[in-house]
């Protein structure tokens, strides 16, 4: 019987799974049967990007699974090489054509890339994306407040996700606030820091107290928090492990806890200068 899953009613009215999937760092060879499991255990969305090089083995993976295509959410990422308006309506045919897709139901400007200055004509281009149809929500990842605002302004469109680096050692507080004024969805990549957390004291007493893993507190976390959270793995025991987040809950001394656990560190690049 497959668990109970939490969906978010995005922006725009679009409802999406509060616990998906990623494939970031999957490579080609193993991503067909790791999105497969993922939807057998019973997750309904699915992370990639045109820089993940593996869009192809994503769609096959969904195209052959049992699961109706209608009940699984995609989202997919436009490249940094591929800012601009008419390169960003070229990108977004190139991955849907890798997917196999007809419509994506989340397509993300994947980096702001702010030395390129293009990241305004990009989300034009989304919109456009979104007005035809053929995306049934956009936002972007890795913006930060500024750049948020600036998209906003020169558009009137609103973001409907940005997904960012967020774990407890990296909470965003200002950004989600943002967020939050905005109306935006936070979704969180490398929630589990790339693993460092999960052999932080605090994170293993938690886990200890509820009888879970590591990794299970810090997802319940991201969940009680609100957002959008993808892990990946390649393991089916662990790809089983990441869903089973739901009937248990951190009381009020395990969420102060995991909040003093804040450095502002990051695993990946600082979006004001990357791209």
């Amino acid at each position: 019987m497959m668990r109970p899953m939490r969906t978010i009613t995005l922006n725009n009215g679009v409802t999406m799974p509060q616990l998906g999937f990623g494939v970031f760092q999957v490579s080609i060879e193993d991503t067909y049967d790791a999105v497969n499991e993922a939807l057998r255990v019973g997750y309904r969305s699915i992370d990639t990007a045109a820089a993940y090089r593996n869009e192809e083995p994503v769609g096959r993976a969904i195209a052959d699974s049992p699961v109706p295509r209608d009940e699984i959410f995609v989202t997919t990422k436009l490249w940094n090489s591929d800012q601009g308006y008419d390169e960003a309506l070229r990108a977004f045919d190139a991955s849907a054509e890798r997917l196999g897709l007809d419509r994506v139901d989340l397509y993300l400007v994947h980096w702001p890339a702010p030395k390129q200055d293009r990241y305004v004509d990009t989300w034009r281009a989304l919109a456009k994306l979104h007005a035809d149809g053929r995306v049934r929500a956009i936002g972007v990842s890795n913006f930060q407040p500024a750049h948020l605002d600036r998209i906003v302004d020169a558009t009137g469109a609103v973001p409907a996700v940005n997904q960012v680096e967020l774990h407890p050692r990296l909470q965003q507080a200002e950004l989600r606030a943002v967020h939050a004024r905005l109306g935006i969805a936070t979704e969180a990549w490398s929630p589990l820091a790339q693993g460092a957390l999960l052999s932080d004291p605090v994170i293993t007493d938690i886990a200890a107290k509820h009888g879970r893993t590591p990794a299970q507190v810090v997802l319940r976390w991201h969940v009680q928090l609100d957002n959008v959270v993808i892990p990946k793995s390649v393991t089916p025991s662990r790809i089983a492990e990441n869903f089973a987040v739901f009937d248990f809950e951190l009381d009020v001394d395990d969420m102060r806890r995991v909040k003093e656990l804040d450095r502002g560190e990051r695993t990946g690049p600082d979006p004001d200068t990357f791209g």
